[in-house]
């Protein structure tokens, strides 16, 4: 095995496969300084549930990440130079990450999100016909990456016409916090993120002005009836919006795109899934665990203290590595498999753990379920398209495909009501 330090956490190489440096690290190096940087990857399960819990001296408050220095390697970038930052749900800690979280959670009920299932299943059944008409196609751009977007839209209360615009934003923001991006780069992001800044802000306001009565049932509602109240801060409401825009979207569809590449893949278990569909909830735990969306989020040092006998100072960052501790061999052994039948099978920190648990799981994992049932029924078989091979998003962060062309054969549509006969 190679040792961590020959490994370039920046290298494309790197990202498109980190897995063989992940294991390095939790081998050599669970708690890892980033050379030239402050900025420590914690690898293991145990390390970041220590981080997890140890908020006293760990904060989830952004104020800056990796990128690529004007010599090629690792730097900081300090996003103060965007304002002064404001920190809402996952960059915020308690108590007002609990404030701002209260006022979604009404929103991600079992309830609430099972009513959005019909309005998904027609998105997906419409995308996918399509592309399986073509004999194929990019399947990011035309169903993992739109279908996503226009939940999060309507999660919202924003206009599901304008998730192309949403999209586009969401996609430039993640630039941010992508790690390839360099410092020019990152102020014109700065600059193309604003502008969604401004047009959350804008529909915010509409709400705001809006005395008799909601506008359209949304999340943007109900942070607009708080900061009529005076119960939150204007600059706190979009700043909550921003942040639910940018990862609604983008971490379901990495988490769809990366479920389809795995299927396409694997032949055999994507017959066995196509005539056992009931069993297709149990791959999305599978495929969230192998190819988390998010590889990992920074956490500040409050002042001077330990992690794993590393000495961490005041102000330097860690880095919680969710891919890596997603195929920990401590906690699932053969960790590189898909097992649909494992006992711990939940028991991944894809959308994180504890009090920043991702408030979107619930819609997430419907998405991702409707998609891939709606994939396997409208198909005989799929897989990648060997004229174009797949590409990953250049991200430290997020997992993410940035194409995904597949070859389809299309299904009868007389056999997609009923389930076929298991494969074996």
């Amino acid at each position: 095995m190679k040792r961590p330090d020959d490994y370039d956490i920046l290298d494309p190489a790197t990202i498109d496969d980190p897995y063989p440096w992940y294991a390095s690290l939790r081998a050599h190096a669970p708690v890892y300084r980033v050379p030239g940087t402050d900025v420590h990857l914690v690898s293991t399960r145990a390390l970041v549930e220590e981080v997890l819990e140890r908020q006293k001296d760990f904060s989830a408050n952004l104020t800056g990440g990796l990128i690529t220095g004007d010599d090629g390697s690792p730097a900081i970038f300090d996003l103060s130079e965007f304002g002064t930052p404001v920190d809402a749900l996952a960059t915020a800690d308690d108590p007002a990450h609990a404030e701002h979280r209260k006022l979604v959670l009404p929103h991600v009920t079992p309830g609430r999100i099972a009513d959005f299932e019909p309005t998904v299943r027609a998105w997906a059944t419409e995308a996918i016909d399509a592309l399986v008409s073509r004999g194929g196609g990019d399947f990011i751009a035309s169903v993992a990456d739109p279908i996503p977007t226009r939940a999060t839209a309507l999660l919202l209360g924003l206009p599901v016409e304008d998730a192309d615009r949403l999209l586009a934003w969401a996609v430039t923001g993640a630039e941010i916090l992508a790690g390839p991006t360099d410092r020019s780069r990152l102020l014109e992001v700065g600059h193309e993120t604003g502008e969604m800044g401004g047009y959350l802000a804008e529909h915010l306001q509409r709400a705001i002005e809006n005395d008799d009565g909601p506008l359209r049932g949304g999340v943007l509602d109900t942070i607009a009836l708080s900061v009529r109240s005076g119960s939150l801060a204007f600059a706190d409401g979009v700043a909550n919006l921003v942040i639910l825009v940018s990862a609604g979207g983008e971490s379901t569809s990495g988490l769809t795109g990366n479920a389809t590449r795995i299927l396409a893949e694997a032949p055999a278990l994507q017959a066995d899934l196509r005539g056992r569909l009931e069993r297709v909830p149990a791959f999305v735990e599978e495929a969230l665990r192998l190819e988390s969306s998010f590889r990992g989020h920074y956490r500040v040092v409050k002042h001077p203290t330990q992690l794993g006998g590393v000495a961490l100072r005041a102000g330097s960052r860690v880095f919680l590595l969710w891919g890596a501790v997603n195929r920990d061999p401590d906690v699932f052994p053969d960790p590189d498999a898909v097992k649909l039948d494992r006992p711990n099978l939940h028991d991944h920190v894809a959308f994180g753990r504890g009090i920043h648990f991702c408030v979107g799981a619930r819609l997430a994992r419907l998405e991702a379920r409707v998609l891939l049932e709606e994939l396997l029924r409208r198909t005989t078989r799929f897989a990648t398209d060997p004229s174009i091979p797949p590409r990953y998003a250049q991200s430290i962060q997020v997992r993410k495909h940035a194409t995904l062309h597949l070859q389809t054969q299309g299904c009868p549509a007389n056999a997609r009501q009923g389930h076929p006969p298991t494969i074996k």
